[in-house]
C-alpha cells in the first residue's frame, strides 16, 4: 500500500516548506492597473460602486500614476471618460488627436517614459448611444455595423499609437478588428506597436460597475449581438484562433472568475501571452463583503489572483493591483 510511505503532508509542514515547493507565484510583474481619465479639472471622484477606484482628470491623474509607479507596477490600461457634450453617434472624440485618452497618454509617457501605457480601443465610452460601433436603425431594430465600425476603430488605434501608447488593446469584438487595426497601425508606421486583443469577451453581468465608471452603458438594447454568449466555450477557441491568425500579440479573456475554464483552454492551445481581466463586479463584490466584515479581503484577493494565474493567465488586469502589491510585500 502507498500509505504510509507516501505522506503528502510532508511538503506542507511549515511555511518555509510550502514556499519552497509552491507551483504558482504571484508577483508585481503580473499586474496591470486600470485608470479612468475624465474631462474637467480637479477631478478625483470615487466611483460609488467601486470603492477605492476613482475617475481622475488630466491635472490630478499624477496622484494615481505616482502611486502606481512607486509600487513597481509596470503597466496601466487607460480608459477615457469624455463629457456628455462631446459624445456623438460616431464616437468622434475617440479618435480626436487631442482627445482625453490621447492627451492622457502623452502626459503619462512624458512623466514616466518606462511605464507601459496600454490604450483601450473602443467606441462605447465616446458614443452617445453607448454601443461599441456605428449603429444603424431599421425600423424598431438597431444594428451595429461591423465593417463601418472597423474604420473608426482603426482611426482610434492609430491616434492612440501616435500619442505614444505602447500597446493597443481593442475591446470592441467586431469581426476582423485585429486585421484592420494591424493593417492600420502598419500603414501609419507603427509596425512595432503590439495588439492586446480582447479576444474572448463575454456579454456579462459582471461589467455593471465599470459602466458607471466609464459612463458607457448602452442607451438601448444590449451588446449580445457582438459580445459572446456566456454559455459557449468552443466559440472562444474560434475567436482566439482567428485573432492569432490575424496577428494579435496578446490574447485576453474577460471576465475572469466565471471563465477560468476558458483561460485554461486558451493556455493549452495557444502560445501567445494570455491576459485575464479581473473585472469591476468581481472587485466590487469583494469590496462590499469586506466592508461588511464578512471576508478577509487580503486573503480573498490574493487567493483569487493566484487562482487566475494558476489557471493560465500570464498577466492580470485588476482594480486590486495596488492593494495586492502592498500585501505581497507584507504591508
Amino acid at each position: 500500500m502507498a500509505y504510509p510511505l507516501t505522506r503528502h503532508r510532508r511538503l506542507r509542514s511549515t511555511a518555509a516548506m510550502r514556499s519552497l515547493v509552491r507551483e504558482t507565484v504571484l508577483n508585481v510583474d503580473d499586474l496591470i492597473a486600470p485608470i479612468f481619465i475624465a474631462q474637467g479639472e480637479g477631478v478625483r471622484q470615487e466611483i460609488s460602486s467601486m470603492p477605492g477606484v476613482y475617475n481622475w482628470s488630466l491635472d490630478t491623474m499624477n496622484q494615481e500614476l505616482d502611486e502606481i509607479v512607486s509600487l513597481g507596477i509596470k503597466a496601466v490600461l487607460v480608459f477615457g471618460v469624455p463629457s456628455a457634450a462631446e459624445k456623438d453617434a460616431a464616437g468622434t472624440c475617440a479618435y480626436d488627436e487631442n482627445g482625453i485618452v490621447q492627451e492622457a497618454i502623452r502626459r503619462m509617457k512624458d512623466r514616466y517614459p518606462q511605464l507601459i501605457v496600454i490604450a483601450d480601443t473602443c467606441l462605447c465610452e465616446f458614443t452617445d448611444h453607448g454601443h461599441c460601433g456605428v449603429v444603424h436603425r431599421h425600423g424598431d431594430t438597431a444594428v451595429v455595423d461591423n465593417d463601418e465600425s472597423l474604420a473608426l476603430l482603426v482611426r482610434t488605434a492609430v491616434s492612440q499609437a501616435r500619442a505614444g501608447a505602447d500597446i493597443i488593446a481593442p475591446s470592441n469584438m467586431m469581426d476582423g478588428f485585429v486585421t484592420a487595426i494591424r493593417q492600420g497601425l502598419d500603414e501609419a508606421g507603427f509596425l512595432d506597436v503590439p495588439i492586446m486583443s480582447y479576444s474572448v469577451k463575454y456579454a456579462s453581468a459582471y461589467y455593471g460597475p465599470f459602466r458607471e465608471a466609464a459612463q458607457s452603458a448602452p442607451q438601448f438594447g444590449d451588446r449580445r449581438s457582438y459580445q459572446m454568449d456566456a454559455a459557449n466555450a468552443r466559440e472562444a477557441l474560434r475567436e482566439a484562433a482567428t485573432d492569432v491568425d490575424e496577428g494579435a500579440d496578446f490574447l485576453m479573456v474577460k471576465p475572469g472568475l466565471a471563465y477560468l475554464d476558458i483561460v485554461r483552454m486558451l493556455k493549452d492551445r495557444f502560445d501567445l501571452p494570455l491576459v485575464i481581466y479581473n473585472v469591476s463586479a468581481e472587485y466590487s463584490m469583494v469590496k462590499a463583503a469586506a466592508m461588511q466584515g464578512w471576508i478577509d479581503e487580503k486573503a480573498i484577493v490574493l487567493e483569487t489572483l493566484t487562482g487566475m494565474k494558476r489557471a493560465g493567465a500570464d498577466l492580470i488586469i485588476t482594480y486590486h493591483a495596488k492593494d495586492a502589491v502592498r500585501w505581497l510585500r507584507g504591508e
